[in-house]
């Protein structure tokens, strides 16, 4: 049986206007590239970095700009809160219970959605990057293996600056950082990929396919998010100081493109 065809749901389609509107007066919104036309209307999933609470609301903006309505894949505890919950419902949305038994129930669940000619927007690192210079992370493999059961092909996509917005440890101060925000409103910068990844040509056994699939998602992401962190490619020039340091998942980069050895920058 043939699935049926996915239609963007009314709650969803109020939930981008909305983002727009969120994001005007806290920020300045930039976004640059497009999802391409041969790849609109087709399954397509959208790998992007993730960097600040902020930006599920930036993304969301930047998808309404253009013109665009993925499912997005979002933590359980989204889907348990009294009114997001039910928005997250409402819009189709696609839960995630990360360290649950069932995490690996959304793969299916994407992949169907896939199926149904939906396009699906995922945060490969699985949490907030912890990078101490804030490149992406290394990667899970869900979205390789999202991409092998669909046969849907991946959109890199960057997002920078929505860590000056909000900080890692929000909701806590919510207050002081949305006030500070709109006092200078930063600008935060959003970057579609022109081109699918190259995910020819693997081999091995589905697991090695996987992980090495996973590097090539996470490398576009970074050549995707380069021309958004031009003069400050090693050190934000906004350092979050509540955001702590993880090195056990920092992704080796080519001699020179990452200061590892001079440790992490000063907060």
């Amino acid at each position: 049986m043939e699935s049926t065809v996915w239609r963007t749901p009314m709650a969803w389609r109020f939930m981008l206007l909305l983002g727009r509107l969120l994001v005007w007066p806290l920020c300045r919104l930039e976004v640059s590239g497009t999802v391409p036309a041969d790849l609109r209307g087709r399954p397509l999933i959208l790998a992007a970095n993730h960097v600040s609470p902020f930006d599920p609301v930036v993304m969301t903006a930047a998808c309404h700009k253009i013109g665009i309505a993925p499912r997005i894949m979002a933590t359980g505890g989204l889907f348990d809160a009294p009114v997001a919950g039910a928005a997250m419902r409402a819009a189709g949305h696609i839960r995630v219970d990360r360290g649950k038994t069932h995490v690996a129930d959304a793969l299916p669940a994407a992949a169907e959605a896939l199926r149904g000619g939906a396009m699906v927007m995922v945060y490969p690192e699985g949490r907030i990057g912890l990078d101490p210079w804030m490149w992406p992370e290394r990667g899970k493999t869900g979205v390789a293996r999202m991409a092998a059961l669909s046969g849907a092909p991946v959109l890199p996509v960057a997002q920078w600056g929505a860590h000056a917005v909000l900080p890692y440890t929000s909701p806590a101060g919510l207050l002081r950082s949305v006030i500070r925000a709109v006092r200078r409103r930063p600008v935060v910068r959003v970057r579609f990929g022109t081109l699918p990844v190259d995910l020819s040509g693997l081999s091995g056994t589905p697991g090695a396919q996987a992980m090495n699939a996973t590097r090539r998602i996470m490398a576009a992401i970074d050549d995707t998010l380069a021309p958004l962190r031009r003069g400050e490619m090693e050190t934000p020039r906004h350092v979050d100081g509540t955001r702590p340091y993880d090195m056990s998942r920092v992704r080796r980069r080519p001699a020179g493109e990452i200061p590892e050895a001079a440790g992490p920058p000063p907060v």
